[in-house]
């Protein structure tokens, strides 16, 4: 009788802790939203689908994309949502020779692709440069971004999700480390702490790929806590998916159909789902996944979002929750 009733309560015990386990994996999630839709109207119904209103100063970070290349997000599609949250288009200067490595060029290139035709344009390393605390300290010890930010209370990070030759593939999280980093800070992180002068960056200081992503990982996590809860969100457009990125001024033609936007808080979770959804994809005739995950598995791109969760930034665990028939 006792043995009975003891196994009876080992078994109770069993059935409560897988529950509870199950629980916290739900509670765990993080929320993606995504519609097949890519249009401005669309842009503006992902944004409100988060359930957070943009308030005080709004920075939208965008990439401006390289002169010649035509993969980056038109003014066009983006305008509605600036209008929609107050926005300021931010952007800061690269570390590499192009049409955006000094303000007078990107300026010039921010002109020739329409930006400041339809809204404020702010380069936020202009005027110099400021340091912002990281949590994960293992190569960066700060993250270098424009003296600018500071004038930003919210930041919709707006991101044009396709492959890179250096991260394997650009998302949110690369819109937030590199996209936010100085022209210094880009240096920073791309040799994983080693240099902050771009001029002598890729003759001297490229950094094992790992240690790379890692850096990346943790400026963009820098400049999440900065924000803060509640103050920061996150969007990618999965359209034009060149295996090449808009820093690129000739990107290799892309070779998959666009998918559609998709939109969280949380932007590991953002990038996880981004990269199942190419991954997963089944290919046909004119819709070909196949180079743009050669080239992030050249690269150990999806490291990034791996590593991401390990230091706290976010979770790879996610609910997909479609918006289109809302």
């Amino acid at each position: 009788m006792k043995t009975r009733i003891l196994l009876a309560a080992l078994l109770s015990v069993l059935v409560a802790t897988k529950t509870f386990a199950q629980t916290n994996i739900t509670r765990s999630q993080s929320t993606v939203y995504m519609t097949r839709d890519i249009s401005p109207e669309a842009l503006v119904k992902i944004y409100e689908a988060l359930g957070i209103e943009a308030h005080g100063r709004v920075a939208v970070k965008i990439s401006t994309g390289e002169a010649g290349g035509e993969n980056y997000l038109k003014p066009e599609l983006i305008t509605k949502l600036v209008d929609r949250v107050g926005g300021t288009i931010v952007e800061c200067n690269t570390a590499y020779q192009g049409s955006r490595n000094t303000s007078e060029a990107h300026w010039q290139t921010i002109r020739e692709h329409g930006f400041d035709a339809v809204a404020a344009v702010d380069l936020m390393d202009e005027q110099g440069t400021v340091r912002i605390p990281v949590k994960d300290k293992k190569h960066i010890k700060y993250d270098i971004v424009g003296s600018h930010l500071p004038n930003y209370t919210f930041m919709v990070n707006l991101a044009h999700f396709k492959g890179h030759a250096m991260g394997g593939f650009g998302g949110v999280l690369k819109n937030a480390s590199i996209g936010v980093a100085s022209a210094e800070g880009k240096a920073y992180i791309h040799s994983a702490g080693a240099t902050q002068d771009p001029e002598q960056l890729w003759d001297n200081f490229i950094a094992k790929q790992d240690d790379f992503l890692e850096a990346m990982a943790a400026a963009a996590q820098a400049v999440h806590n900065y924000f803060g809860k509640g103050n920061i969100l996150y969007i990618n457009v999965m359209n034009n998916m060149s295996v090449d990125c808009d820093c690129d001024s000739h990107p290799a033609e892309p070779l998959m159909k666009d998918i559609g936007i998709l939109a969280s808080t949380d932007p590991v979770a953002l990038d996880k789902a981004c990269l199942d959804l190419v991954f997963n994809h089944v290919a046909s005739q004119n819709d070909d996944n196949a180079p743009l995950i050669e080239r992030i598995n050249r690269q150990h791109g999806t490291y990034i979002v791996d590593y991401a969760e390990k230091i706290g930034l976010g979770t790879k665990s996610y609910k997909l929750v479609s918006i289109d028939n809302d």
